[in-house]
């Protein structure tokens, strides 16, 4: 198991200092701390927390309160995530697949910072990244992802394929199964997953998965898994998203911690990576139908510009959705396409 230094500079032009990090870590009780007591801790100056108090709301979006003779507060406590807590929650089985796991307060895009910087050896086992805030988050056909500072969670893992025969194609399908039996062990139910990369919660999106590659033409190649999941958003940090979503809080009543979602996540990811690279999709199939959310409805494919009215029936052994249309069932693999369920 390798873990980076706890604090690092963070690849990206709005790089938060140290110092500003371990303020950051004193304000997140959501308790006040007066100014000289900051300063104390911190060793640096009253003058210097005020600065820095003001690049953690401007970066990072944060509402810190300030009332005279009292000192600072957020005005929400927020739970940061640790690579160690993560890391000691894991299964087993997770630590033995994990090479590399980094929490960054800041990047543009986990996939993207994998895609440049993953370790792509597959002897030092996965390489897993986090952010607190993505300020280029993606979704799949290039939409934008919402991606507010420490609400959610933006994690990215990269495996190496080195099967050249291996059909990755149901990838996200499993990522998908791996996803909702982490929630469902967390006392989180009534998940559904939409073909081929979200999970949704009472008809509104929770979840969604983003596949990107990098490999040689026949050989080996390096996936990177992207996933971002709704847990706390505020309404107000969500008012750009332009459908019908939801967050875990909303539909269990309850908050979570999100260091212990992402464990739950990982120890359950990992090994799907591991399986997947032994038996592709076959073993998560079984899962999938039961949570399938399109199984024999009626759909709109879209499709660049064109779009076809058909019923979905569940998918095949290698992740395509079985698609009927004017009579007959033809195999869609996931692409420059989409899949609207019809009301």
């Amino acid at each position: 198991m390798i873990l980076p230094a706890k604090h690092k500079k963070y690849p990206d032009k709005l790089t938060i200092m140290l110092t500003e990090h371990a303020l950051l870590e004193l304000l997140s009780d959501g308790y006040f701390h007066s100014g000289t007591e900051l300063g104390e801790k911190l060793k640096i100056s009253r003058a210097a927390i005020w600065k820095q108090i003001r690049q953690l709301e401007i970066l990072l979006g944060l509402d810190v309160q300030a009332v005279q003779g009292r000192g600072y507060r957020l005005a929400h406590p927020i739970e940061l995530l640790e690579e160690k807590v993560i890391y000691d929650a894991l299964s087993r089985q997770s630590k033995a697949l994990l090479g590399m796991l980094e929490v960054h307060l800041q990047l543009d895009s986990t996939n993207r910072y994998l895609m440049q910087h993953g370790i792509r050896d597959n002897k030092s086992g996965a390489h897993v990244v986090l952010a607190e805030m993505q300020t280029a988050g993606r979704g799949r056909r290039g939409k934008h992802w919402v991606s507010p500072f420490a609400q959610n969670i933006y994690l990215s893992l990269m495996w190496q394929f080195t099967d050249a025969t291996l059909n990755l194609s149901g990838v996200s399908l499993a990522t998908g199964v791996a996803v909702i039996r982490a929630l469902n062990s967390l006392g989180i139910s009534g998940l559904q997953l939409k073909w081929p990369n979200d999970i949704y919660c009472q008809g509104k999106k929770l979840a969604g998965i983003l596949l990107e590659l990098r490999g040689e033409a026949g050989g080996r190649c390096n996936m990177v898994v992207g996933l971002g999941l709704n847990v706390n958003m505020s309404a107000h940090d969500a008012a750009e998203i332009d459908q019908a979503w939801t967050d875990i809080r909303s539909v269990t009543q309850r908050g979570f911690s999100r260091n212990q979602l992402v464990s739950a996540i990982l120890s359950e990811l990992l090994p799907c990576m591991a399986l997947y690279s032994q038996q592709g999709l076959t073993p998560f199939l079984k899962d999938w139908e039961q949570h399938d959310m399109l199984k024999d409805k009626p759909v709109t494919l879209l499709m660049h510009e064109h779009q076809r009215e058909g019923v979905a029936h569940g998918v095949n052994e290698q992740g395509a959705l079985l698609f009927e249309y004017e009579g007959k069932i033809e195999p869609l693999y996931a692409g420059e396409l989409s899949l609207r369920l019809n009301q």
